[in-house]
């Protein structure tokens, strides 16, 4: 990272977003001046994929000339209550797999392959969908306290209907995941949330989404299987819980409250379960920043498969 405004966004991450110090009440940074949304073009149908991230930290890495912060080593975010977090056995999910979805056996009425509702998601769930919505990242946890998880991408029809993509094996938080999120309990959240901010430590692949591109999205070490986290960080999208919209993934402003966590992010997987966030492989990444449509309001809707179904 090249100058101090950039090590400061990283320094009171919650669950992902980078290295914390402990200058942690000072105040976020906005990068908003430095990102625009390109001009709507068309793109390729996302074919889903996913995996996830997960971090403690230990150690240190440059950021700078004179400047150094904790690197992450067990995965996502490195909240100071997860920083001697226990090595796990966990097995890895494959990244790239194919998987069967919630209602991948469903079968449309519709020569189409589309269906009335997205399998999975019960009334509770679809009606925090927004109306204006056509595209919904799902990423749906195998169990309470599961860290694997499929995603899939569904689009919505000018007929109302939706149309899935390929469904991936991803992994989600360590812990499984949580509707009441609080800093470092290594929980994913449940809930319907927005995706308007993408960026990563390279160059923009070509996103419609506001795009940051900056040497901040950096992790080292490595995560709760032995997996080397490096390159985790190469492409994000914000997941907006507990952050401000419009807004780099990088910055750390929470409007919930600290205590709840943020910087939960879909991002590059490296192998094993993650801090918070859903994470999918490099290629399937691209893809998705390639996809996601401001015009379409984009949201992910995640958690266990039993509470998705409520």
């Amino acid at each position: 990272m090249s100058g101090s405004h950039r090590a400061s966004a990283h320094r009171r991450s919650a669950d992902v977003p980078g290295p914390r110090s402990s200058a942690e009440g000072q105040a976020a940074r906005q990068r908003g001046h430095r990102r625009r949304v390109k001009p709507r073009r068309r793109g390729r149908t996302l074919m889903g994929g996913t995996a996830v991230l997960l971090a403690a930290a230990a150690g240190w890495f440059a950021v700078g000339p004179g400047r150094s912060l904790p690197v992450i080593s067990a995965a996502g975010a490195p909240d100071r209550d997860e920083s001697t977090a226990q090595q796990a056995d966990v097995a890895p999910v494959s990244a790239g797999d194919h998987t069967e979805g919630p209602g991948a056996a469903d079968r449309s009425d519709r020569n189409d392959g589309t269906l009335a509702a997205i399998p999975g998601l019960g009334p509770a769930f679809l009606a925090k969908i927004p109306a204006e919505t056509t595209q919904v990242v799902l990423a749906s946890g195998q169990g309470k306290d599961s860290s694997d998880t499929t995603v899939t991408l569904w689009t919505r029809t000018v007929e109302g209907r939706w149309k899935p993509g390929t469904a991936w094996a991803a992994h989600n938080g360590y812990k499984g995941w949580s509707d009441r999120k609080k800093a470092g309990d290594l929980h994913s959240p449940i809930g319907v949330f927005g995706l308007t901010d993408a960026g990563g430590r390279k160059a923009d692949p070509g996103s419609r989404l506001p795009y940051d591109k900056d040497p901040g999205f950096v992790v080292g070490g490595r995560g709760f299987n032995g997996e080397q986290l490096a390159g985790s960080f190469d492409y994000v999208v914000a997941i907006n819980y507990n952050r401000v919209a419009g807004r780099s993934p990088l910055d750390t402003a929470y409007p919930e409250g600290s205590a709840k966590g943020g910087g939960v992010w879909l991002h590059v997987d490296h192998g094993g379960p993650t801090h918070a966030c859903v994470s999918l492989t490099e290629p399937d990444m691209i893809e998705l920043i390639r996809t996601l449509d401001p015009a379409a309001h984009p949201v992910i809707a995640m958690g266990d498969a039993a509470a998705l179904a409520a």
